[in-house]
This record gives C-alpha cells, structure tokens and sequence, in this order.
C-alpha cells in the first residue's frame, strides 16, 4: 500500500493530506494566522478559578475566553510533587537539584475531594488533552507527558513501561535495561511500539531532547507564577509525522520551502533512513489539485457522501452524536434483497471508518444500515467493520447492531470535527435564492444590444446564452434574433453555451471579446 504525505502551505493555514493508494484518508489543517491557539498537548501555568465539590473538578484560567475544567482523577497520581515544585521554584533556587530533590512517594488517593488539593487562585501546571468544542472549554490534565517518537517522558515518575504491541521478551528487557540506565532521577517513561529495535544513541538522543523541552520551562515558572504558556507540542505536521511515520510511506510532498526544510530536519531526526522521500514540490499547479485532494475533498465532505453503485451515505452532525444513515440509491438489485442489503453495507463500512478518520468525528456516532435479516450477515458487518476500523489511531468502542439494524460506535474526540463547506454561490441567483423574472430576460438583452449600437457603434455582435435560450431567440423564420438584426441594423450570431445557467449571458464583439458578462 503506497501511503503519501501531501502538505499544502498557505499564507495563514497549512493542510496535511494522508493519501492511502492515492485515497483521502486524513485531513489536518493547522492555523498559521498569529491567533493564539489552544492545541492538544500544549502544557499551561494556570490559575484555578472555581472549585466544583458536586462535580469534584474545578475550572482553570489559561487565557481563554473559555475557562477550561479539570477533574479530580485527572489531576495524576503525583500532583503532589507537580504542586510542591510549582509553588517551590524560585529564581534563587538551583532548578535541577530542586527537581530532583522533590519527593514523589506521596500519592494521590484515588478516592479524594479536589477541594482539600486546590484552591481559587492556585498556580497550576496543566495540559491539554481535547480543544475547546461547542460551548465547553479546553479538556484538563495535571499529569504532564511529553510525547516523542519513540517514548513519552514522565516528570515526577520513576516507571518505565513498555507498549504491548512489542511482543519479543528479549526486546522489552533491553528497552527496559537500556532506559533505566539513562534515565534521571525523578523521570519516568513509557516506552513506544516505534523503539522496538532502535538503537542506544537513537533513544539516548530522544530522551535527552525531551527532558530539555521540560527543563526550559522551569525558569518561566520561577520567574512569574501568572497565567502562561510553558511549552507547546510540535507543530501539527510534525507531530502527524511523529504518529504516522513508518516503513510504509512512499514519499511526502511539501509545496512552502521554510515547512520542507522543517519536515526534512524532523525526519532526519526520527528516521534518518527515510529522509529521502521528502520532496519539494515545484510544479506550476497548486499541489492539492495536482495530487487531486481538492477533487476527494468536494466528494467527501458534503452531507451526501456516495459509495459504489449508485448508493450513498447521508452524514448529520448535532451537538450530541452524529448521525449516519446508508441508501442503497439507485443501485440495480440483480440479487436477492438480502445479499443486496449485505453488499451495500459492507461498502458503506469502509467508507463509514474513512469518514471517521477524515473528518475526526468524535463522541457517539449512530449509523443506521440497511435491514438484514440473517444473523450471520449482521455478526459479518460488524466483524468487518471492526477490522476496517482497526487502523484507527483514535481510541474506538463498536458495539454489534441492534434488532433495528442501528450500529453505535464512540470514537475519542479530543478536537471538533472538521467541516468543509463543500457548497458553492449559485451563478444564477448570487446566493439569493431568486432570479429576476425570466419572461423579461430578453427585454434585457435588447435594451444592452440598443445601448452598444447607439452608444458604442458596434455593429457585429456574437451573443452567448444557455442553449434553451439560444433556442427561443432563433426558433423560426422571423426569430426574435432576425427582428433585432433588422431594428438596429447589426449582424448578430447567437453561440449556446451549455455551462451557462437560462438567464446567464455575454455580448462579444467582432474580435471576440467580451463587452459585457452579466450573471
């Protein structure tokens, strides 16, 4: 399967498209506009603002118009030490011999009130793990991580866990071995399915990097304990990198010179043996059109979506869920109901899990596919759309259909789903709604063409007009074009125009140029 990065960048925006065999399968589009903006793992200095016993959360400032809310159990089982150091570090103070002096045998118990552990106007070190959706703000954590390729750092932590999908026992015990005896004190890590293999001087690299970020972040603390940002994750093309990259990728294609020298220097960092498939991309026609992502994103983000043979997808998004209800459309039923009902839904699983995936749709999603009667058929679906849907880096629950043929999957949403308005101004109306009164319409024409005999002389005109018009100006002997030509005592030719809406038109003159294009 060939897997291609495409990376348009704008003025003020940068898109990221995944394409699977030249598929849309992903698309990230990250805002470069000088807005402060509010992302998935950026870590904050804030301040508490209100304490919620009947909830057990609270409400954090950390500068959004929005306060956003974090709860007890996500304040991690070593808040203690974060909150001891936070309120500690001062300017005076050696940072690393402080860090490490921080005591982190003291845990939080599980079954606590927030309000004996914060108080309004604490200082407070959180990170943000879902973007401001709707009316709710930011998403709260006070248990901090710092995500690499191949690991995630742990302050206050001493444990070194390793992913489960690294299945070799000799390969855990060597990460394992090989990490604790590079790591600091007071740091702990969980170890990525990416570091299986890889190298001491890779990992020893990786780490020291990330300890970095965290360190940089402690004389902003000492300095002002007011609201700020302390550090932020990578950019979102770097960090699509960070997740996605593997063996698999063919190549990654970047339009802007400053993002290709980024996303070069990132790979050669992660993956020094693929840095070779970053390309610059210098052809005249912009890059998405040219890798035909605009066309897939005009068919894909609309409320109609189709699939094969004629049937079609109907997506609504509320506040609560999304809704997805499966046509079969127009599609000949050479088979029996049945096998006819099986065979679409199966297509519309497939794109079901794309959609998903394409336009980060999170929470609760209802799908309603067509009825089967078969046991059989339905426990086939359902096997099928879980393995459609295993390549899905978001975490996923499926449940089976139910008797009504209704499917429930929840999806982590950690940032809105993307909407594209894939709608375009109609030409005719200009978005209004109406026209003007089209019994009128010629009229019009010859009030125009009045106007460049007498005004302009132009005494040779070639008139472009729908065909169904061009039809009614030239039916017959003594046409409505023939009286013209002879009132005003002009040669005219009447072009249709098959693009052009019934009330769209243009006058040329004898060169061909347009005198007037009016809509």
């Amino acid at each position: 399967m060939d897997k291609d990065l495409v990376i348009e960048a704008k003025q003020n925006e940068i898109s990221i498209a995944l394409l699977e065999n030249h598929r849309l399968i992903e698309l990230n589009r990250e805002e470069n506009d000088g807005k402060k903006g509010y992302n998935v793992g950026d870590v904050y200095l804030g301040k508490v603002k209100k304490i919620l016993p009947s909830l057990n959360a609270a409400f954090i400032d950390i500068g959004d118009q929005k306060d956003a809310f974090v709860h007890y159990l996500d304040l991690g089982l070593n808040f203690k030490a974060f909150d001891y150091f936070v309120r500690q570090i001062n300017a005076n103070r050696n940072y690393s011999t402080f860090y490490s002096s921080v005591k982190i045998n003291e845990i939080l118990e599980k079954e606590g009130k927030i309000e004996r552990f914060l108080s309004p106007g604490q200082p407070i070190m959180v990170q943000i793990v879902k973007e401001p959706i709707s009316t709710k703000g930011s998403r709260l954590t006070a248990e901090i991580s710092i995500a690499g390729r191949n690991m995630v750092l742990m302050p206050f932590s001493d444990k070194v866990s390793i992913s489960q999908k690294i299945t070799s026992k000799d390969e855990k015990q060597r990460l394992e071995r090989l990490i604790y005896s590079i790591l600091p004190r007071n740091y702990g890590v969980i170890i990525r399915t990416a570091a299986e293999g890889k190298k001491a001087a890779v990992l020893d690299a990786e780490l020291k990097s990330l300890i970095q970020k965290w360190e940089e972040s402690w004389p902003k603390i000492a300095k002002s304990k007011t609201t700020q940002l302390l550090f932020t994750e990578n950019s979102r093309t770097t960090t699509i990198l960070r997740d996605l990259l593997n063996d698999s990728f063919s190549n990654i294609y970047v339009n802007d010179e400053a993002v290709y020298e980024e996303v070069a220097d990132y790979i050669s960092l992660i993956a020094p043996d693929q840095e070779k498939i970053v390309k610059f991309y210098k052809g005249s026609e912009p890059i998405f059109d040219h890798f035909e992502v605009s066309r897939q994103i005009k068919g894909s983000f609309g409320k109609i979506v189709s699939i094969k043979q004629g049937a079609y997808l109907i997506i609504e998004h509320t506040e609560a869920l999304h809704v997805i209800d499966v046509n079969s459309g127009i599609r000949a039923k050479q088979k029996d109901q049945e096998d006819n009902s099986y065979e679409v839904n199966v297509n519309a699983a497939d794109e079901i899990a794309r959609q998903l995936r394409l336009r980060d749709m999170g929470g609760i999603v209802i799908i309603d596919f067509i009825d089967m009667d078969s046991n059989e058929h339905k426990i086939k679906l359902y096997k099928h759309m879980m393995d459609v849907m295993s390549s899905d880096r978001a975490k996923h629950t499926i449940l089976p259909l139910t008797r009504f043929g209704l499917m429930q999957i929840t999806r982590q949403r950690v940032r809105p789903a993307t909407e594209i308005n894939t709608s375009e101004t109609c030409p005719a109306c200009n978005g209004t709604g109406k026209i003007g009164p089209s019994i009128l319409f010629d009229e019009t024409l010859e009030r125009q063409l009045a106007f460049y005999v007498k005004e302009k002389g132009i005494r040779n005109f070639t008139l472009k007009v729908n065909p169904i018009f061009a039809a009614y100006l030239t039916k017959g002997f003594n046409c409505i074009k023939r009286k013209w030509a002879k009132k005003y005592g002009c040669k005219i030719k009447v072009q249709p125009e098959s693009d052009y809406t019934i009330m769209q038109s243009s006058w040329c003159d004898a060169a061909g140029e347009v005198i007037v294009d009016e809509a």
